[in-house]
């Protein structure tokens, strides 16, 4: 018992080596801050020197702060050449370890040093050495906090020293200083040790997330909803199934189902029903599943089937009306039976595709060709609908020689703040209607407009109408605006835009630019270049569609985010799933604990409006509010009457 406080105090001013995440973290932040703490300490040791050179001893003015300034220098060039170094956590240990004892020495150093002068000189220049030793204590305080016990240590030595040498100097003056020192690094010690364990607790809080994003990643490969593979293990299986078609020279099937009648039964009797519904739809599909066969469910009411070694196309036609037909039987949910359909599409590879994306969006199309001419049933990708999406090309020419300030417009769909549920922003949003092809979805000619090339053509002028269109609206009232992966792709097209910004009058403050998690994590290292230039500008970045890219959150701690904006997919029927609700609840607190806003989009029903409520959610935006409206609109949804037709 006799070695009790001993142990406590060797505990005290020790570094704990238990958790690894948070050694990292101190190593982190004091290799930025010493170097400044040893630059500000030498800068006051000459100032020192320089107020006693003429009436203290040389050796006491020269020589010792030259020893001095060779230490502190040497540790200021060590910290500052560990700055961005990765090193184990045993090494990261040791130097802590260092630092805490040299940091005793350095203390009784200077200390030892300044009190010696105290004797020479008038009142001012004493009184410079009882300055210099409380503001360096300070300073020393706010460097060393993210390593508490080199920090007590330091203020230790020095107030001891300072309180015993100036309490006894028999002057009131120096007893009151020694008094006010003594309290307020007291107090700074009590605050040190309070900021201390919010660091440490929001490094665990980070440690968690990342597990929670770990689990996550494992949700996000299964449908949790069905248990089938879900959309990202799909294609993942599509690939490596490609792949073993080449190589073996056998044929694919690749098959996309939607039900038909699912909806209405959704909004007639409830989500829970919906769900349930969707559960027996994957059992049956299951059913049909096999070595041969690969069922996933897809999104919503959208399922995928792989058909390895695929057999004649008569004999694909059988399987694909087995499984239509067993979609057709009656499904009992409780005492409710209902009835339903499954349309199909089928692709074979390498016949009519020959790469994954074509597998895929030939299927899509023969999906909705069935669900348009013959709902319920099994339409095979043919050559004449091959054909049919030659209008791609049509809408590249289209494209190519478009007038974009004459056909092109822009939409404007609200994002609110649920707490005075009051529109806080406005995201732009492209429309395009041609001479020769019509309308065109954005959907359809921005991808093509990506793939060509030809979207950096678009987003200036585009940019520049959204933020002219901005003016008019109140300034509390920010613009928010999609970049393409190919905006931020180079520096020339980030200058580009950059140029529109500030040609247009417009305050860049006020200006969020939305860029996909997908084009982040494609070039995190130009995404980074991109994003610092527009923030140097002012502007806010979103991370759009965060949650679809699982990046990693060392790759969004390099970013210097504002914003962070959850995919629909997670939002959707967040209230019935689980696994959304898990999510969103982690991206919420990872959002808060990355000091960022977050914004969840799609929001279509009151009932996920409410689970976002209850999550802390504050920005929405979705159909549940508003489509995206004209500028007109907009000028009255903002006007004084909106706060009564906002209230949810």
């Amino acid at each position: 018992m006799k070695f009790l406080p001993f142990k406590r105090l060797k505990a005290l001013v020790s570094v704990p080596r238990t958790n690894a995440r948070l050694l990292e973290a101190q190593y982190i932040a004091l290799s930025r801050q010493l170097p400044m703490m040893y630059v500000i300490l030498l800068i006051n040791t000459l100032a020192l020197a320089a107020t006693h050179y003429a009436v203290a001893p040389t050796w006491l003015t020269v020589y010792i702060p030259l020893v001095l300034t060779l230490v502190g220098g040497l540790r200021a060039g060590i910290w500052w050449h560990s700055r961005g170094q990765r090193i184990s956590t045993e090494q990261i240990h040791k130097k802590l370890t260092r630092t805490n004892q040299l940091t005793v020495f350095i203390a009784f150093g200077f200390t030892i040093w300044s009190l010696l002068l105290f004797p020479y000189g008038d009142t001012y220049t004493k009184s410079h050495v009882a300055f210099y030793m409380a503001i360096t204590v300070i300073v020393c305080i706010f460097c060393l906090m993210h390593l508490p016990s080199s920090a007590m240590m330091t203020t230790a030595v020095v107030n001891i020293a300072f309180v015993a040498f100036f309490a006894t100097a028999g002057n009131a003056t120096y007893t009151a200083m020694a008094a006010n020192v003594f309290l307020v690094s007291l107090a700074m010690i009590v605050v040190l040790q309070n900021h201390y364990g919010e660091f440490t607790r929001l490094v665990n809080m980070q440690i968690r997330t990342e597990k929670l994003s770990d689990d996550n990643q494992r949700l996000a490969n299964e449908d949790s909803l069905t248990g089938l593979p879900n959309r990202r293990q799909f294609f993942s299986m599509l690939e490596r199934e490609l792949v073993k078609a080449r190589e073996d020279g056998s044929r694919l099937a690749i098959g996309m189902i939607d039900l038909d009648g699912f909806k209405p039964i959704n909004d007639s009797y409830g989500h829970g029903v919906g769900d349930k519904l969707l559960r027996q739809v994957g059992e049956r599909l299951l059913a049909f599943a096999s070595d041969q066969l690969h069922v996933a469910r897809l999104g919503g009411d959208e399922f995928g089937l792989i058909m390895v070694n695929a057999g004649a196309e008569s004999v694909l036609v059988k399987q694909g009306m087995a499984l239509c037909r067993a979609m057709r039987q009656p499904f009992v949910i409780g005492d409710i039976q209902v009835t339903i359909s499954a349309s199909m599409g089928l692709v074979v590879f390498p016949d009519l595709a020959s790469t994954a994306t074509e597998c895929y969006e030939f299927a899509d199309y023969a999906l909705y060709s069935s669900k348009r001419e013959t709902p319920g049933e099994l339409c095979m990708f043919s050559a004449s609908q091959h054909q049919r999406l030659k209008r791609d090309v049509l809408t590249e020419q289209g494209l190519r020689q478009a007038n974009v300030e004459e056909e092109f417009t822009l939409v404007f769909q609200p994002i609110i703040d649920i707490r005075t549920s009051r529109t806080v922003a406005f995201e732009a949003l492209a429309r395009w209607m041609s001479p020769k092809l019509g309308s065109v979805a954005p959907g359809h000619f921005i991808g093509v407009a990506e793939r060509i090339g030809l979207v950096n053509r678009l987003t200036p002028p585009l940019l520049a109408k959204a933020m002219q269109a901005a003016q008019s609206w109140p300034v509390d009232v920010r613009l928010s605006f999609n970049l393409s992966a190919h905006d931020c792709s180079s520096m020339e097209a980030v200058e580009q835009l950059i140029g529109v910004i500030r040609g247009s009058g417009f305050d860049a403050t006020r200006l969020d630019l939305e860029i996909t998690e997908t084009a982040v994590i494609k070039d995190l290292v130009q995404a980074q270049r991109a994003i610092n230039a527009f923030r140097e500008l002012g502007c806010g970045i979103s991370l759009d569609d965060f949650g679809t890219g699982y990046s990693s959150l060392s790759q969004l701690h390099a970013l210097p985010l504002t914003k962070l904006k959850i995919d629909r997919t997670f939002v959707t029927d967040i209230h019935q799933n689980p696994a959304s609700y898990k999510i969103v609840k982690s991206l919420l607190a990872l959002s808060q604990d990355m000091g960022l806003q977050c914004i969840s989009e799609g929001v279509e029903t009151e009932a996920e409006l409410q689970a976002l409520r209850s999550l802390g959610c504050t920005l929405v935006q979705g159909y549940l509010f508003s489509r995206p409206m004209l500028l007109e609109q907009t000028l009255s949804w903002v006007g004084p009457e909106r706060d009564a037709a906002l209230v949810v």
